[in-house]
């Protein structure tokens, strides 16, 4: 009797079939797929319900009505998050840099990133509170690590991690300044103070308290200088404080535009790879020009010019379909075209009004860049007023 087991090559072939679905609704389908959506819709929502839990389980009257919902919401979210850690690690052989290695080794790389380190944390002490028989109720405190999961899932935030990533070093320069800074008030003070407030200022770690809330501006009153050169010594520190707490600021929001900048460079570079008006560029003009575009999203079925509109930008179609409508004549723009020339020289759009027939990605070039960019890259516009005009020379009826 021929076996109904199916062939093994078979099985390999659905499971690796399975764990590259599995990779792209988790990691790679996000915004795009509706299954991707759904899940991390539903994760992102069990992570804001679980704070919520934590922070209401601190009320005791919330706490004793509720308490055996909380115990049985609490092993439902370690369940699910224990699953997500384990399907992340299932799939870490579909990542694209991790999959040369060997599975076993793809997988322990995997388990070494920063989100997978948290995602463990995020329910490790539930499993560890049952294992021994000590109280660890102080662990429950990491169940707020699970917060940091919308890391993943918000750009903004990863950013954040990415900047305070690259900066660490001058970060990590800035602390010690302030250390620095510090030691010197604190012991400044002491010399100063401890004769007349021996009880506040008898050693310089118990001045330290004084310095801490000094530099950082917050001046709780409880410590101060009674003496007039502690007072002038005093006023010092407070200055040194607000310039050396502007230096981390100044680091991150430096770093915080270096990194959006950046991103924006890649997403225009990418978006102008499609167009190949702007693919001709050569490197000098690329450099020139993609700083001056500016990337947007828009729906299906929205008007994104209306009749009347002044012609004030230049617009390249990255992906899409853009559909103009005239009186006498309707026309679609694709992928590659680029529209607004005309108008631009006219000044307004006084025929036509554009509507987006799907959804589209659009680089904008407005006019008064275009004009810059005229005056310091007079060949590059003359390029693009040439090959601009050759393809829209019916844009206008």
């Amino acid at each position: 009797m021929r076996s109904q087991n199916p062939h093994p090559d078979t099985q390999r072939s659905a499971s690796e079939t399975l764990r590259k679905r599995v990779y792209e609704i988790i990691e790679t389908g996000r915004g795009e797929d509706r299954a991707s959506k759904i899940f991390d819709g539903f994760i992102v929502t069990l992570i804001l319900l679980n704070v919520f839990a934590f922070v209401a389980e601190t009320v005791h009257e919330v706490e004793a009505a509720y308490r055996t919902q909380f115990r049985i919401f609490e092993i439902f979210s370690v369940a699910v998050f224990t699953l997500e850690y384990m399907a992340r690690l299932w799939v870490a052989v579909e990542v694209p840099f991790l999959s040369r290695l060997s599975p076993l080794k793809a997988r322990i790389e995997m388990a070494k990133r920063p989100a997978l380190i948290i995602d463990l944390l995020a329910f490790l002490p539930f499993y560890l509170s049952q294992i021994f028989a000590i109280d660890l109720r102080m662990l429950r405190v990491l169940r707020l690590l699970r917060f940091l999961k919308l890391s993943r899932y918000s750009p903004a935030m990863h950013t954040l991690i990415r900047v305070l990533s690259n900066e660490r070093r001058a970060l990590a320069g800035a602390g010690l300044l302030l250390i620095a800074a510090m030691l010197f008030a604190a012991s400044g003070m002491y010399y100063l103070e401890h004769a007349a407030q021996p009880e506040k200022f008898g050693t310089i770690p118990d001045a330290m308290w004084w310095a801490i809330a000094t530099l950082t501006t917050v001046g709780y009153g409880d410590v101060s200088p009674i003496t007039g050169l502690g007072r002038i010594f005093g006023g010092f520190v407070m200055i040194i404080g607000l310039c050396v707490l502007a230096l981390p600021v100044a680091i991150i929001s430096t770093g915080f535009a270096q990194e959006l900048n950046r991103r924006d460079f890649v997403i225009n570079w990418s978006l102008m790879s499609r167009i190949p008006l702007l693919a001709e560029l050569d490197a000098t003009a690329v450099a020139a020009i993609i700083p001056m575009l500016q990337a947007h999203n828009y729906p299906p079925n929205l008007k994104i010019i209306v009749v009347g509109s002044p012609g004030d930008a230049i617009y390249f179609v990255a992906s899409g379909r853009i559909v103009r409508h005239t009186k006498n004549s309707t026309r679609s723009f694709q992928t590659g075209d680029v529209f607004g020339t005309v108008a631009m020289i006219h000044g307004d759009f006084h025929h036509a009004e554009f509507q987006t027939a799907s959804r589209c990605r659009l680089l904008k070039l407005h006019r008064e860049d275009f004009l810059r960019l005229e005056m310091t890259q007079p060949t590059l516009t003359s390029f693009i007023r040439k090959l601009a005009e050759e393809r829209v020379e019916n844009e206008v009826d």
